[in-house]
């Protein structure tokens, strides 16, 4: 169901002066200024205590917290008919699913416009307690949305927020964590951002089967000794905005993942081995060297995850790649130095599709991660 319905709003003052786009068999149908309805809602700031932040997310304006990584989420529950959230978007590139009352496969899809905008997610709900979740579909790469708050129905409020779930796990990837292109047609570009949707690749698919909490720290493009840009994931593991290679800082001690899942080496596998961009062209032991300087580095941040050391599913491990084997000799490295290292590897088969995976190859591979961290951790 997708919706591109934004109500024009710019600031606080004015969001109460508008009303809902009613929601009628997934249409959104004429939206009409009702002189009845003026002053009908009630406002939520982005500082209330009841709402439930997970991801990377700038606070340093608490009242406009910035969401740039793939994934950050909101969640709410409240009370009332009715709820829309107001985004302020950079460039108008960016896209949020929204989800009310958990129902995961079904949700309002909302392609942001540049700027401060009210968008509405559901009208006409019952009177009862609901529950709303607002997932960041896209990466960095499209800028910055800063979260504005959210329009309830006149006289309602936010409850207690949902429990935190018991476990946490981190992803440091490229595209295929992202989600480029995965609800794009096959055959289709992968490069729409509206067909990005980081809610259904692997880790999140895994994340929910595993009750975990999940950070994403990825970008498209982006690989261990060489990207398709000017920056590398030893350069941008750190930041707190995913929006280019910057100086912001993320504090490590904010948040720890119990799991770890390092999935990069397909885009230095075409950058090297294809394109030839490096000069001298790397050796093995220097490919070697650069992941196991790169998990070190994780490592050094999280000394007690489980560390998953993961490739795929694209042709990085496809029949005869000496990729796999390079992250294989860098596990080994590490284990043979300390032999009660907590890390493995795990590679995702190559399935045949020259393009980035749909979200039928991301399900696979979660199904897979999934399976491996229950056996290794006994969630």
């Amino acid at each position: 169901m997708n919706f591109e319905v934004p109500l024009p709003s710019t600031t606080h003052s004015l969001l109460l002066r508008f009303p809902f786009i009613r929601r009628i068999a997934g249409l959104a149908v004429t939206i009409t200024l009702l002189g009845s309805r003026l002053n009908a809602a009630t406002a939520i700031s982005p500082d209330d205590a009841q709402l439930q932040y997970t991801g990377r997310i700038d606070f340093s304006n608490r009242t406009a917290p910035g969401l740039s990584w793939s994934a950050s989420s909101v969640a709410a529950n409240f009370t009332g008919t009715s709820v829309a959230v107001v985004l302020d978007d950079a460039n108008g590139s960016n896209s949020f699913n929204a989800f009310i009352d958990g129902d995961l496969d079904h949700p309002v899809v909302l392609h942001l416009s540049k700027g401060e905008k009210t968008y509405a997610v559901a009208d006409n709900l019952s009177g009862e307690n609901h529950q709303l979740l607002l997932t960041k579909r896209t990466e960095g790469v499209y800028g910055e949305t800063q979260f504005r708050g959210l329009v309830l129905a006149d006289k309602a409020h936010l409850l207690s927020p949902p429990p935190r779930l018991p476990h946490k796990m981190e992803i440091f990837g490229d595209s295929i964590t992202c989600g480029m292109g995965n609800e794009a047609p096959d055959g289709a570009p992968d490069n729409n951002s509206r067909e990005e949707n980081s809610f259904l690749t692997y880790g999140a698919i895994a994340a929910r089967d595993l009750h975990a909490e999940l950070h994403l720290v990825s970008q498209s493009g982006i690989g261990i000794m060489v990207s398709w840009f000017d920056f590398i994931m030893p350069q941008f593991y750190d930041q707190l905005s995913a929006v280019g290679n910057n100086d912001t800082q993320w504090d490590f001690s904010q948040w720890t993942p119990e799991v770890v899942v390092i999935n990069l080496f397909q885009n230095d596998k075409w950058l090297v081995d294809r394109e030839k961009k490096l000069t001298p062209l790397p050796t093995d032991e220097e490919r070697i060297k650069a992941y196991l300087n790169f998990v070190k580095t994780i490592r050094g941040k999280y000394p007690k995850a489980q560390i998953i050391c993961a490739l795929g599913s694209m042709d990085a491990t496809e029949k005869g790649s000496k990729w796999p084997g390079y992250i294989t000799a860098a596990v080994e490295q590490m284990k043979k130095k300390n032999p009660g290292e907590k890390i493995d590897t795990l590679f995702f088969e190559f399935t045949g599709y020259g393009a980035h995976p749909r979200v039928r190859h991301q399900q696979a591979n979660a199904a897979k991660l999934t399976a491996f961290i229950r056996e290794k951790m006994g969630w």
